[in-house]
């Protein structure tokens, strides 16, 4: 039996972690960290702690979806007791993307924008679209619920990134993530990202290649964050015993 520690209990897929643990094979929830006091209901049995050490101590791997600056402290925790980490959290910026390298140097850590299947399927057919379509324009749309943070989406990120990849170019140069005013024509490796918030979306990315007399887009929609917590889990359950290094989801789903 595997024990997982939830990083990120009171935050939205935190808490589908928990419940979907209850029927999860071969996994079990054994510590929660905490910051401030839990609003639901957990089993005695669990630890729920905001000592981080005594979190590390009592499980086996950790599933984080917590904040950047929650992450940070766990990957600079996590090196002082390593422990199988997988990690969801959007929004790191360079220091935290640089720990989480350090990090797999010494445990293995699956680091995803998105924990769907989906969305690694997404990743993989925009790479080969962008390099089969190189005169086509690509335009990524995102869209997610209203208290969403950070922007454009990790996943919108990651998908710009493969289709940059496919054809070679640098995104910091290409990417574009708003436009407004007289800005003249659209430059030809351009790779916009837009984000759009409203309401209860829990999220839809289009990935668009765009030239003169045909288009076509690739679409994935998200109607529940199981996907993601579920995902989580799937890949906790891979990452157990693994070899330190970097993962990504495409490891776990062999695509």
């Amino acid at each position: 039996m595997i024990k997982v520690g939830v990083f990120g209990a009171s935050g939205r897929v935190g808490r589908l972690l928990i419940e979907d643990l209850k029927t999860t094979q071969e996994m079990s929830l054994s510590s929660v960290y905490v910051r401030n006091p839990l609003d639901f209901a957990i089993d005695p049995s669990v630890l729920v702690t905001s000592d981080m050490k005594s979190f590390l101590n009592n499980c086996d791997i950790v599933i984080d979806f917590s904040l950047p600056e929650a992450c940070e402290m766990l990957l600079e925790e996590s090196i002082n007791t390593p422990k199988p980490l997988v990690i969801g959290t959007t929004g790191l910026n360079t220091h935290q993307l640089n720990l989480l390298k350090q990090a797999s140097e010494i445990m293995p850590v699956l680091y995803a924008t998105n924990m769907s299947m989906g969305v690694a399927l997404l990743n993989k057919l925009v790479y080969q679209a962008s390099a089969a379509l190189e005169d086509f324009d690509i335009e990524i749309v995102e869209m997610h619920h209203r208290h969403k943070k950070d922007a454009p989406s990790g996943t919108a990120l990651t998908l710009s990134e493969s289709a940059a990849q496919a054809r070679g170019l640098d995104l910091n140069k290409v990417r574009v993530s708003g436009r407004d005013g007289n800005i003249g024509e659209r430059s030809k490796d351009e790779i916009a990202v837009m984000a759009l918030r409203g309401g209860d979306i829990v999220g839809r990315h289009t990935v668009g290649f765009y030239n003169d007399g045909e288009f076509i887009e690739l679409n994935h929609t998200a109607t529940s964050r199981n996907t993601f917590s579920k995902g989580a889990l799937r890949a906790g359950k891979w990452l157990a015993d693994k070899e330190p290094s970097l993962y990504n989801i495409s490891d776990c789903l062999e695509l």
